[in-house]
């Protein structure tokens, strides 16, 4: 997606600054509420009142409602907090004093574009993979130039998630997307150390092995967690039955995947240090 390798690095270095930006700003928005205001709209009513609302009550959250125009109790998720947040940071600017409303639905506007941001990559990256992978048994389909190939592709991939879609809704395979961004990650600390490795610098590879062991670890065991206490028992629900079994199954395929591709890594990486790195034309062969 670049035109240039030397575009490699400021545009990398400069999207994980800016992803730390972006969650810099949701701390601070929520922070700048008052926390039985912060609890009322991440926590299910009933569970609010019965667990919460003693210890942190609702200070000025009718307020704020009757500003942005709809009532935000009991809109979990963190998207309506960080809008409601940044709505009153903004307004507390000179001569925005009445414009929170304007502000909340901007808010909601800009991450509901960083959503849709993800799920256009994605699905490009998933009809690359389809293309390769039908390519294998029909050469032809993995050329990337024949359009009749790409259109094939990606309209497969957009109603194969867009069943999910039909037969529930986002929540349906919402919750994997925080499981499926940190698998992702893994792998490509995983691409990190095995390139620094063949690169012939191994004193190196610490700096992607260490975040490596810490994301690979929590990510597949809360992988394994929201399985067993979040999906899992959506089962026993008719009503929510396939919402859970398509989250545990998929969840599990991932994790499974991500599991082959670091015991593959790992063997990689100890034949490097036993034979030492491979001749290479360049370093990402």
């Amino acid at each position: 997606m670049i035109s240039n390798e030397m575009h490699i690095r400021p545009i990398g270095y400069g999207a994980m600054l800016m992803e730390g930006v972006v969650g810099i700003m949701a701390l601070v928005a929520a922070t700048s509420m008052f926390p039985g205001d912060y609890f009322a709209i991440n926590t299910p009513v009933p569970q609010y009142e019965a667990k919460i609302a003693a210890q942190y009550p609702i200070v000025n959250l009718p307020e704020l409602s009757q500003e942005v125009g709809e009532s935000v109790q009991g809109r979990t998720g963190g998207a309506v907090s960080l809008a409601v947040g940044m709505a009153q940071i903004f307004t507390g600017i000179p001569g925005m004093r009445g414009l929170m409303s304007y502000w909340y639905h901007f808010a909601i506007m800009f991450e509901a574009l960083f959503i849709l941001t993800t799920i256009d990559a994605g699905t490009r990256v998933t009809r690359f993979i389809v293309q390769e992978f039908v390519g294998k048994f029909y050469p032809p389909f993995a050329r990337t130039d024949w359009l009749l190939a790409n259109v094939s592709a990606s309209l497969f991939v957009v109603l194969a998630w867009g069943y999910f879609l039909w037969n529930g809704s986002i929540s349906t395979i919402w919750p994997m997307f925080g499981i499926a961004n940190q698998l992702l990650g893994s792998v490509a600390l995983c691409v990190g150390t095995s390139l620094i490795l063949n690169s012939g610098r191994a004193k190196y590879a610490w700096v992607t092995l260490i975040p490596l062991s810490f994301l690979a670890t929590n990510t597949l065991t809360a992988g394994y967690m929201s399985i067993r206490d979040n999906f899992w028992p959506l089962t026993g629900n008719p009503v929510t039955a396939t919402q859970g079994y398509v989250d545990s199954f998929c969840t599990a395929i991932m994790m499974v995947l991500v599991m082959l591709i670091i015991v593959d890594s790992l063997n990689h990486w100890r034949k490097v240090l036993v034979q030492g790195a491979p001749a290479m034309g360049y370093a990402g062969d």
